[in-house]
């Protein structure tokens, strides 16, 4: 599974979350049903936003929900899952974005793809992902084309990226493909009054889910010499947290112009888990939840305006802790560490694992999935990207303390 948005099951309360896994599970089956078994390796958290979206403009309609067989990641159990256009679509624009993701792959040589033979078998497989998605989308009224036009524009316009340039520059062909996704949710719920606010929210939601793509794949980009829109353009961590707690906020105003049949679930994943997600990202906490330290509140705009983040008077993360300081065993420059010495000081600073390429990543996701670490796990390698995930259906250790943190004006 990746995605930006992956919310606590604990969070979301028992009701949200059998939601919530509905569409998940939606997800995953209408790739099965139309697409074949091969195609759920596609199923992410963010594409069944689109499925939540168009069932909240129409509401749960008769045949909205059938029951689902057993499933290694429901720890084989039946669940009832949603069905419908809203899954279909989430189906046809994962599979297309999926695809480009490939051929990316492709063109950077990632692992077992610099091998003449593999690279051809992957391009095959993306070539008919877009077929396969195209002909979802023209049953759907929806011109896949866009997206695929939008996935085209974002290599020459990383490439003519320089010093100075604009990072919106950057993010702007996965806001227009985003954009298009979430606003023919209202043509599928034939709600017109909807599109324009609906496009407003996905626009945003494609800047937040680059921004964010780039702010955790930082230093390991570093590391590896490889492309990131933050180094290439200059950008700042502090405006690169301004930008995407604008866009937050844009969300927010764009949902409430939309009119909604139940838009319960949108709004929590929309405008609190993805708060969350921003907050994961930038290695910041505005809830509760999350047990900030002493004087660490909500960071409304840059996170580092505070000055110490931890509010522990030193500034070290590990000033307070059992080992008292970052050169004990638990700190950075300790045995336990975790990275070893900062460049500066002579050592390689954070190591984080490569990327898996795409056929590896494909094997890592099959044990994942057939060892039911993907639900139940508290956490997990992401099998392509290689990045801490969190099983989607974990115990949650966020504690609940029977407030509304989130501190919600909308």
């Amino acid at each position: 599974m990746f995605g930006i948005v992956r919310p606590c099951t604990h969070r979301l309360g028992e009701g949200l979350k059998v939601e919530w896994m509905a569409h998940l599970c939606g997800l995953c089956l209408a790739l099965r049903a139309d697409h074949g078994q091969f195609a759920r390796v596609v199923t992410n958290y963010d594409g069944l936003i689109v499925s939540v979206l168009t069932e909240a403009q129409t509401g749960l309609a008769d045949g909205g929900r059938r029951t689902a067989g057993p499933c290694p990641l429901r720890g084989m159990r039946t669940a009832p899952v949603a069905r419908g256009e809203g899954a279909r679509l989430a189906a046809a624009v994962s599979l297309v974005l999926a695809s480009a993701k490939v051929r990316d792959h492709v063109a950077d040589r990632d692992g077992l793809l610099a091998r003449r033979p593999v690279a051809a078998a992957a391009r095959r497989v993306a070539r008919s992902w877009d077929r396969a998605g195209a002909r979802t989308g023209h049953a759907l009224g929806f011109d896949t084309a866009v997206l695929v036009d939008a996935v085209d524009r974002q290599t020459g316009i990383e490439t003519l990226a320089g010093p100075g340039t604009p990072l919106l520059a950057v993010t702007e062909p996965t806001e227009t493909a985003t954009a298009a996704a979430f606003a023919h949710t209202a043509v599928l719920a034939r709600r017109p009054g909807n599109a324009v606010p609906l496009a407003e929210a996905g626009r945003l939601f494609g800047r937040l889910a680059h921004l964010l793509d780039a702010v955790e794949d930082r230093e390991a980009d570093a590391a590896a010499g490889a492309w990131n829109p933050l180094a290439a353009t200059g950008t700042s961590l502090a405006e690169a947290r301004r930008l995407a707690d604008d866009a937050l906020h844009g969300i927010r105003l764009a949902l409430r112009d939309a009119e909604f049949v139940n838009g319960r679930l949108v709004h929590v994943l929309l405008a609190h888990e993805l708060k969350a997600s921003v907050d994961r990202a930038f290695g910041t906490t505005s809830c509760s939840h999350g047990t900030p330290g002493p004087g660490q509140g909500p960071v409304p705009g840059n996170p580092y305006a505070g000055g110490n983040p931890y509010g522990n008077g030193g500034g070290n993360p590990y000033g307070n802790g059992p080992y008292g300081g970052a050169g004990g065993p638990a700190g950075p420059g300790g045995p336990g560490g975790p990275g070893g010495l900062p460049p500066q000081f002579g050592g390689e600073g954070p190591q984080r694992p490569k990327p898996r390429g795409f056929l590896a990543g494909c094997a890592a996701f099959t044990w994942l999935f057939c060892t039911c670490q993907m639900c139940c796990a508290k956490e997990y390698e992401g099998p392509w990207s290689r990045k801490k995930r969190e099983g989607c259906c974990r115990d949650c250790d966020c504690g609940d303390c029977g407030c509304d943190c989130c501190g919600c004006d909308c």
